[in-house]
């Protein structure tokens, strides 16, 4: 059908069901329709709002009937409007008319009742409003009859690209496709996306890293079904694909590289967010992991966007890998005078009293005898922390002034450089030292 004959049934359809004095009769009855439900509107939808809002409000946000019973009252009115107009449709034969514009306004009166309410379920305002205007249109062509009629215009507009045939209707239908395919997908996904939630052992990273990389196949999938319904030959597009992916490849070879390093790192599990790791001059806690590069947060108010790729092949320390237990260790020297075995047990409790230092058997504080200098006696104080994030020269500092204090009060030692100097010879030295002993003997 072609769209001279398509005006030619709408404007055959009119002349039969509009331009008549039972037509006529049914507008009366349908503006009185619409008055009554512009009452309703006014006097009963704020009560019942009121109502409802009081009622409902023991409902969870997160209660499926929540959002429904929150659309009932701008449904009433069309509801209202509905059942007046198939209330006087059924005394249609007593008042001597057909009533078929009746029958027309009711049944698009109770679809749309009936198509928001079902889309008022979904979450997503924008898609449950997209979809109900799309369903009530194809609804309304098909009540009016129209829908067949349409398809054949549709159809009709379309060209040839070399042996295929591309319709304005195998558009729509694809792009249709398309888009009920996505909305699906992404209902599918977010459900997984959930279920990982609840799953222990699994990084917030990962799940995000495998919601996208699900969401990119899901998307392709769909690309690729709707090509397939408009009839285009996936064959030349794979094959300019093909050579069009050899050259990005080429360009964009890092950018890959730090993208499969990421996966291969989200897949051995050996970092993960919160980690403290060291990698260079860079040390801090892992904050966030990219697919192309992880956020390393110094204390420093710094942070550190290595990429994947150095992460693999660069050595990195991980000081939280399979246990956040690390150990620190501090360097005293005393002098050669103090009670050595007193200064350890001073320096062993100095650690102890700070609360972020591990007092129990694997990970107490211990002292060693590290050597004799020059100068001191060379001791070593190692502890444990559990939260390297939180720093380790602020804790060592801590306990340097907590061992100051006592060895202070104690009678603990601290060295200072010391050297004897002795003198064999020097020329005029023999004379020098007779005159000062000659003038110490006349003073005495």
């Amino acid at each position: 059908m072609d769209m001279s004959e398509a005006a030619r049934a709408v404007e055959t359809w009119a002349n039969a069901h509009l331009f008549s004095w039972p037509a006529l009769l049914q507008l009366g009855f349908l503006a009185l329709a619409f008055l009554v439900a512009l009452a309703v509107r006014h006097l009963l939808v704020p009560r019942l709002g009121k109502f409802m809002a009081h009622g409902a409000g023991r409902l969870r946000l997160r209660d499926p009937l929540a959002e429904p019973l929150a659309r009932l009252p701008v449904l009433i009115p069309a509801l209202v409007a509905a059942l007046f107009v198939w209330l006087v449709y059924g005394l249609r034969a007593p008042l001597g008319f057909e009533g078929e514009l009746l029958r027309i306004a009711a049944s698009l009166l109770t679809a749309w009742v009936a198509i928001h309410f079902l889309t008022s379920f979904l979450r997503q305002r924008g898609w449950a409003s997209f979809l109900a205007t799309l369903v009530w249109i194809v609804t309304a062509l098909v009540i009016l009859g129209w829908l067949a009629p349409l398809y054949a215009m549709l159809d009709s507009i379309a060209f040839m690209a070399g042996k295929f045939r591309i319709s304005l209707l195998g558009v729509l239908n694809s792009l249709a496709l398309f888009g009920a395919f996505l909305l699906i997908a992404n209902f599918m996904l977010k459900l997984a996306d959930a279920r990982m939630a609840r799953l222990e052992g699994v990084p917030p990273a990962a799940r995000v890293l495998i919601f996208k990389v699900l969401r990119i196949a899901v998307i392709g999938a769909a690309i690729i079904v709707a090509l397939t319904t408009i009839g285009v030959d996936l064959t030349a597009i794979a094959v300019f694909s093909g050579a069009v992916g050899v050259g990005i490849g080429f360009g964009l070879q890092k950018v890959v590289s730090n993208l499969l390093s990421g996966i291969l790192l989200l897949l051995d599990r050996s970092l993960k967010p919160g980690d403290v790791i060291e990698v260079g001059d860079a040390y801090g806690w892992i904050e966030k992991m990219g697919g192309r590069y992880i956020t390393v947060a110094t204390r420093d108010g710094k942070e550190y966007l290595i990429p994947n790729e150095d992460i693999i092949t660069q050595q990195v320390v991980n000081w939280s890998y399979t246990d956040r237990a690390i150990r620190l260790r501090v360097g005293v020297g005393i002098s050669y005078r103090s009670n050595v075995r007193t200064a350890m047990e001073l320096m062993a409790k100095a650690a102890a009293a700070q609360p972020r230092v591990l007092e129990d058997e694997l990970h107490k504080p211990v002292v060693r005898l590290m050597g004799f200098g020059d100068s001191s006696v060379d001791l070593e104080l190692r502890i444990w922390v559990t939260d390297p994030e939180k720093g380790t020269v602020n804790i060592a500092s801590d306990i340097r002034l907590a061992i100051w204090d006592a060895f202070h009060d104690n009678g603990i030692e601290f060295p200072f450089p010391q050297r004897d100097l002795h003198i064999s010879s020097a020329p005029g030295l023999e004379g020098l030292a007779d005159r000062f002993a000659g003038k110490g003997h006349n003073e005495g």
